[in-house]
């Protein structure tokens, strides 16, 4: 288009007195001006929300991937602890279960007095009392008491207390005292406690 082209397409048009009611009279010039960029607004609008939109999908496919990945890290952390979990849980059950067989079970407290009244009677005391109490349930075991009173000196007193001990059930003492009889001896009241497993829970 040469400049003569160029002034009759934009002839008699007055930019400063535009009036869109009027722009079917507008000059040829004008109107390709204004539908070009009225077809880039409408363009650009459409291109901006296309790319807002993928651009928000292609943020929460970040996000997923990142999620993605820490779980894969977390999964792959529990997979390669698996065997070392694995052993140390065997190594729990078995000693719980080398616990259990140092608890007496309900038949064996019997041989447990029996047990407890030999190693006084070998260390020499005299028992005046050996008897269970009323047991204690725990939140995971029953505790069952027995009450001992025996007669002897401090020596063989000392070998009592050792020798319950040495018990491979398990046995814990509890609250001792110590008096002097009248014939020199001394009198001993004490509470060994035993321990059953509660499988009841």
């Amino acid at each position: 288009m040469d400049a003569n082209s160029f002034k009759t397409a934009f002839q008699g048009f007055d930019i400063n007195n535009v009036d869109a009611n009027q722009a079917g009279n507008w000059p040829i010039g004008v109107k390709i001006v204004v539908y070009l960029l009225v077809f880039a607004l409408v363009l650009g609008g459409g291109v901006h929300f296309l790319i807002k939109d993928k651009h928000i999908a292609v943020e929460r496919e970040v996000v997923k991937e990142r999620e993605f990945k820490q779980e894969y890290q977390t999964k792959a952390f529990q997979v390669a602890s698996l065997d070392a979990l694995r052993k140390q849980m065997a190594d729990v059950e078995g000693r719980f279960a080398e616990l259990l067989t140092q608890l007496p079970t309900d038949k064996e407290v019997p041989g447990l007095l029996e047990d407890i009244t030999e190693i006084g009677k070998n260390a020499g005391l005299e028992f005046n009392l050996i008897a269970l109490e009323p047991e204690r349930k725990e939140q995971f075991y029953v505790e069952l008491p027995i009450r001992i009173l025996v007669r002897g000196n401090y020596h063989q007193m000392s070998e009592f207390v050792s020798g319950v001990a040495a018990i491979k059930r398990i046995v814990t003492l509890h609250n001792f005292s110590l008096e002097p009889d009248d014939d020199n001896a001394l009198l001993m009241e004490i509470t060994a406690k035993t321990y059953r497993y509660d499988d009841t829970k």
